[in-house]
Parts: structure tokens; C-alpha cells; sequence
């Protein structure tokens, strides 16, 4: 005989998925906030459990291995990044240096943020966790392809163009290696003079 499946039964199922969904959820951000704080050293799953508000127990239902948790963590705020990315489109200039400038400044916030320093916590720890390192390498290239697309799509280039990609390319590295000046002290006066002299250059090589 087959299951039947009663309306009461289907209102039951929806408030627990519902809740399972609010717990992981909770586990990931928290997950990312203690990697940011504490480095991959301090951040345990007990630690991410009770900074979430959850059991450990309850975490380990959703992520069997600690490496489990910290890449989907990763995973899931950089995914929410790229979206943020593209709604934040619509308010940006149609065209023109200011587009471009706008566009540098905003893929230069990823990086001095609170995703860009849990993530390079990750990267690092990756480089002496065997168990860690596939995970964090087939993320780091997904994600890199996914930012440099997203790049590609609001600065509105033309990869066709001799040098755009390449340039494209040399915005994110720049990006990330002015979020790691940010790492040790306040570096925005000379972040600001940096972003405005590569927007010009960005400029130049996307439109002659």
C-alpha cells in the first residue's frame, strides 16, 4: 500500500524544515564570525555552536566534520556576496568613469570585509590541513570565477579587447591585496588614492 499523506502531516514537516533551515543558517553565519574573530586556531564547532545559540549536537546533524561547516560557511556568505553584487547594480552610473569607479569601490569592499578575512583564515589553513585543502581549493576557484564574471558583467567589458581580461583579472588581485593591507591597520586614505588612480587606468584599457 502506499504512504498517505495528510494535510496535518505536511503542516507538521513544514515548521520543522523551517526550522532546520533557520539552524543552519545560523550555524554558517555564526561559522564565518568566528573564523573572522578567532582564525581557523579558535574556531571550533563547539565554539561556532554556542556562538550560534545551538547544541553541538544540533551542529553536527547539519555538518558531520568541522571542515564541512567552515567551506560551506564560506561557500554560503560568498554566494550571498555575489547577489548583494549584483542587486547593488541598478544604482551605479550607466556608463562612463564613474561606473568604472563605482564598480572598483564596491569589488574593493568584498575584500575589506568581514567574508574577505574569514575566508583568508580558511585559505590559510588549508595550506597545512591536508583534509581541508581539496575542499578550499575547489571553492577558491569556483568563487574566483564567479567574482571575476560578476566583474566582467558590471564594468560592462569586452574580453574580446586585447588586455581587458587581464585588467579585469588585476582589479581583484589588487582588490585582495588591498584588504589585506586592511588586515593590520587602517589604510584608507591611501585605499581611496589607489582605487581612484586604478579606476583611470581600468578606464583607459576598457574603452580606449
Amino acid at each position: 500500500m502506499g504512504v498517505v499523506r495528510t494535510a496535518s502531516a505536511d503542516a507538521d514537516r513544514s515548521p520543522k524544515q523551517d526550522r532546520s533551515r533557520a539552524t543552519r543558517r545560523r550555524l554558517l553565519e555564526a561559522a564565518v564570525a568566528c573564523l573572522a574573530e578567532r582564525g581557523w586556531s579558535g574556531s571550533t564547532v563547539t565554539v561556532v555552536a554556542e556562538h550560534a545559540g545551538v547544541s553541538r549536537g544540533a551542529a553536527q546533524h547539519h555538518f558531520r566534520t568541522r571542515e564541512e561547516l567552515f567551506t560551506a560557511a564560506v561557500e554560503h556568505v560568498a554566494e550571498e556576496w555575489l547577489t548583494t553584487i549584483r542587486r547593488r547594480e541598478r544604482p551605479l552610473a550607466p556608463h562612463g568613469p564613474e561606473r568604472t569607479h563605482a564598480v572598483v569601490e564596491l569589488l574593493v569592499e568584498v575584500f575589506t570585509g568581514q567574508l574577505f578575512r574569514a575566508a583568508l583564515h580558511l585559505w590559510v589553513a588549508a595550506a597545512d590541513e591536508p583534509g581541508l585543502r581539496p575542499r578550499v581549493a575547489a571553492l577558491e576557484s569556483r568563487i574566483g570565477r564567479e567574482a571575476h564574471r560578476v566583474a566582467v558583467e558590471l564594468l560592462e567589458a569586452d574580453e574580446s579587447l586585447p588586455g581587458v581580461r587581464e585588467t579585469v583579472q588585476a582589479t581583484l588581485d589588487m582588490a585582495r591585496g588591498l584588504g589585506l593591507a586592511t588586515l593590520l591597520r587602517d589604510d584608507t586614505p591611501r585605499r581611496t588614492a589607489v582605487v581612484a588612480q586604478w579606476s583611470r587606468v581600468l578606464q583607459a584599457t576598457l574603452h580606449g
